[in-house]
């Protein structure tokens, strides 16, 4: 750990360089989920109804910040497949530094971009109307569960990445993100949903998070009595903890094996 912290820390620098050429691109990032959550609550919100008479950008705002953590994926794992290809990667493993300080330091660099994201949503989503409504502590654990959800998916996508290794692969990998994000009660509540679907949204990772931080917030929920719904918070710390104890070895050795 000690060798492999400044290499990390170290990684980052050269993020922010790529950011301040390509400025544009980072700004569509920022946009794409506001512009999402500007169409959900003004053109579909009119029609949606809450159980026990919510208001509905309330309940959106949440579902759609779990959303977010979600997008942008696509840019991390185009850049690690470039590196790749580009040889870059094998010069930064040709060093003495710890094999796990190229990967941690590219999810350092993502999880900044995910907190200016976040930052950007939540703004967003108090111009619109939204409002929480518990405590300072509260709505820091709640934040502190999208940056864990969005670190645990983050590995799914460096693993990916280097597993498809080209850019082109990583277009097809990327919409694998679409199904976990929409089958999920981030928009509506899963009982809507047929039997199957239902079910199968009330355990996504992405209902759990989305259902934790409405009980955080004090925003209203979607109901129901299942054990998933009423351990959102529970499910939306251990969700993310097994994926990344899964994930994290499998990139790293991953990473390793690059030149076989």
């Amino acid at each position: 750990m000690a060798d492999a912290l400044p290499a990390a820390l170290t990684m980052p620098r050269r993020g922010f360089a790529h950011w301040a050429r390509r400025p544009g691109q980072f700004a569509v990032g920022l946009a794409f989920p506001v512009m999402m959550l500007v169409m959900f609550a003004y053109f579909l919100g009119g029609g949606m109804a809450v159980e026990g008479g919510g208001d509905y950008t309330e309940f959106l705002v949440p579902g759609m910040l779990a959303l977010t953590m979600a997008f942008g994926l696509e840019a991390t794992m185009i850049e690690l497949t470039q590196d790749i290809n580009r040889g870059v990667l094998d010069r930064f493993r040709s060093m003495p530094i710890a094999r796990s300080a190229i990967l941690v330091g590219r999810s350092l660099l993502d999880m900044l971009g995910s907190v200016v994201s976040l930052l950007v949503m939540l703004g967003a989503g108090w111009a619109i109307g939204w409002r929480w409504h518990g405590t300072a502590a509260e709505a820091a654990a709640a934040i502190g569960l999208l940056l864990l959800l969005r670190f645990a998916m983050l590995w799914a996508g460096i693993l990916l990445a280097l597993v498809a290794r080209r850019p082109e692969s990583v277009q097809a990998v990327q919409i694998l993100v679409w199904p976990v994000a929409f089958l999920s009660n981030a928009f509506t509540s899963p009982d809507t949903m047929p039997d199957w679907m239902g079910a199968v949204a009330e355990w996504n990772p992405m209902s759990a998070t989305a259902g934790a931080i409405r009980e955080l917030f004090g925003n209203p929920g979607w109901g129901g009595d299942s054990w998933a719904v009423e351990h959102s918070v529970a499910l939306a710390v251990a969700w993310p903890l097994v994926l990344l104890a899964v994930l994290v070895p499998l990139a790293v050795r991953r990473y390793a094996r690059l030149s076989d």
